[in-house]
């Protein structure tokens, strides 16, 4: 605590250009805390196709549910999610739709999972080292299916890093979603068994405060490679 105070009494905090004595982009660091303070956001490779399920925090009364969208289509076989500053995330979700559009009309073929991924890290990458602009507060799910039929997932990370993964959890709670995670995920669920789990790990984190309405969810099988989303009958199921 007392090193950051100094780091931000020398300015280190100021731009995200300067490195700290230490070696740290304090910038950089601030865009990942913040990432924990946004909403939840789980996503599974199953079985038959991939899985994203997100919770939209409806604090409001007199907000119709269904104007929050927390799950986004890329392209036909692609979906996203975001957490931390959803203005950043929409932004970065949007040029990653018209970076699908623009490899369908060149190449008249989807766009691999990987292709977008490798582009929106590239951008998030470069506002790290940028003077005068600040790192995006957010991180992103992608999953989709790949032109070979195998389901993906990828977290980008505001440093403009990505990993893949079989299962993982952004924003809020996400070390107590990781630990349910790591005991009950197995690659042989389905994406109705891997909703249900989804779910009941939110369930167990929102407790009290968790209300099906503020779900957002949605999927792509690996049969049709087409992104669907969840209704309110299907999400209340896996209650």
């Amino acid at each position: 605590m007392q090193a950051d105070m100094s780091h931000q009494a020398m300015g280190y905090d100021r731009t995200s250009i300067m490195f700290s004595p230490d070696g740290r982009l304090l910038q950089v660091e601030y865009a990942r805390k913040t990432v924990k303070q946004g909403t939840s956001v789980i996503g599974m490779v199953c079985k038959d196709g991939v899985l994203l399920i997100a919770d939209k925090r409806v604090t409001d009364k007199l907000i119709v549910p269904e104007s929050l969208e927390k799950v986004y289509e890329v392209d036909e076989h692609i979906g996203a999610s975001a957490t931390g500053i959803l203005s950043d995330g929409r932004i970065l979700i949007e040029r990653s739709q018209v970076v699908a559009q623009q490899h369908k009309v060149t190449f008249d073929e989807p766009i691999d999972v990987l292709g977008i991924v490798k582009d929106i890290c590239n951008l998030k990458q470069a506002y790290t080292q940028v003077g005068g602009a600040r790192p995006f507060g957010v991180s992103i799910l992608f999953a989709g299916v790949d032109k070979n039929g195998k389901p993906r997932l990828y977290l980008t990370d505001p440093t403009g890093i990505f990993f893949e993964f079989m299962a993982t959890a952004i924003g809020e709670g996400d070390n107590e979603i990781k630990d349910i995670l790591d005991k009950e995920y197995k690659e042989s669920l389905s994406l109705e068994d891997g909703m249900k789990l989804a779910v009941r790990a939110l369930k167990k984190v929102l407790g009290k405060d968790f209300d099906i309405n503020r779900i957002d969810g949605a999927y792509i099988k690996t049969s049709d490679k087409k992104f669907a989303r969840l209704n309110k009958q299907e999400l209340s199921k896996a209650k």
